[in-house]
């Protein structure tokens, strides 16, 4: 058996800053409210017809692989998490296995939102642990800005979310001590539509019914969340998993150099850190910059840590998320 590491790091986000300021100009709302509620101050959403989901995955990648010391051929397997992908199929994997010329390798597709790059992680970490595969890339990249309700109707949930891409070269490590020690994943299916966009779907509102009825009025096709009950399932959550983790490797909170939570909400990341009682320098945050970008949040925060010097070699480093599904997952990674 073998552990993996992380031996490569990149993200990539749009140019184009939207501030809530910006937001307030076309839908009632305000920096306050926003802040107050989210810790959001400003997001980045994307110029249609410059970037794609699978653009700004293939951007966030080519850093990682080059900070990882490989070329794209050296890859055995993609993994890309989304819940936005350029197409409803096929997904983006393939993608990007064509716009960076690799191999014909596997590429798989992850759809579990917010907790998708931790689910993206795991699968890779047990293709490397079994000896299957040397290098895996993960993925995790979102285009919100095209599917949101940018009107008063859609605040609540609109103005949280932006879009972005991170991406991370897993690789062969034979200290067993050292890279991902263990991932935990966990979903609890009876609250889906807590957190749901429902169509386009097989299941209620496919294309040809939201074409039939024309009606501008139906808000199926945008998300939706019941954001209290989000919030009181998410902190429990997360404490849980992140519990767990720590007590799968005989670990202490106090053992923890850096947490690095999903950025759904800064509120959500305070309360974790008040309960855990972590310093200010133990858990890394930039919602405040970027918004919520589900399953691109985490490389993205990831990247920006390592790259400021926050996470060194040694240290441990825990990854936390929670989201629709409800899914909830964990990676405990020595550094």
């Amino acid at each position: 058996m073998y552990n993996s590491k992380i031996s490569g790091l990149g993200f990539y986000v749009p140019e184009n800053i939207v501030t809530n300021d910006d937001l307030s100009k076309i839908m009632d709302t305000n920096d306050e409210w926003i802040q107050e509620r989210t810790g959001i101050q400003q997001r980045r959403h994307v110029i249609r017809g410059e970037d794609t989901t699978t653009s700004m995955g293939v951007k966030a990648t080519k850093i990682a692989i080059e900070r990882a010391g490989i070329t794209a051929q050296d890859i055995d397997f993609v993994v890309f998490a989304t819940l936005s992908p350029d197409y409803y199929f096929p997904g983006p994997g393939v993608l990007v296995q064509r716009d960076l010329g690799m191999r014909t390798v596997g590429a798989l597709d992850v759809r579990n939102q917010c907790s998708g790059f931790v689910y993206a992680i795991s699968i890779a970490d047990q293709y490397i642990k079994t000896g299957m595969y040397k290098n895996v890339l993960v993925i995790g990249s979102e285009l919100h800005s095209g599917g949101l309700d940018m009107t008063t109707r859609g605040r609540g949930v609109s103005v949280i979310f932006g879009d972005g891409a991170g991406a991370a070269v897993l690789t062969r490590e034979e200290d067993t001590k050292k890279g991902i020690l263990s991932t935990h994943l966990h979903a609890e299916g009876q609250h889906a539509e807590e957190l749901a966009l429902i169509a386009p779907g097989m299941g209620k509102r496919w294309v040809t019914d939201i074409i039939a009825d024309n009606d501008p009025n139906d808000e199926s096709y945008y998300p939706y969340m019941n954001g209290q009950f989000v919030f009181k399932n998410a902190v429990v959550r997360f404490s849980e998993v992140i519990n767990e983790g720590l007590q799968a490797n005989d670990l202490q909170v106090s053992d923890i150099d850096m947490l690095i939570p999903h950025q759904a909400n800064l509120r959500i990341s305070q309360f974790i850190q008040q309960k855990f009682k972590l310093a200010d320098d133990k858990v890394y945050n930039n919602i405040q910059k970027y918004g919520n970008t589900t399953a691109a949040s985490i490389p993205i925060a990831l990247t920006e840590a390592w790259e400021q010097g926050k996470i060194k070699e040694g240290d441990l480093v825990v990854l936390a998320a929670f989201g629709s599904g409800f899914t909830w997952g964990s990676v405990i990674v020595r550094w």
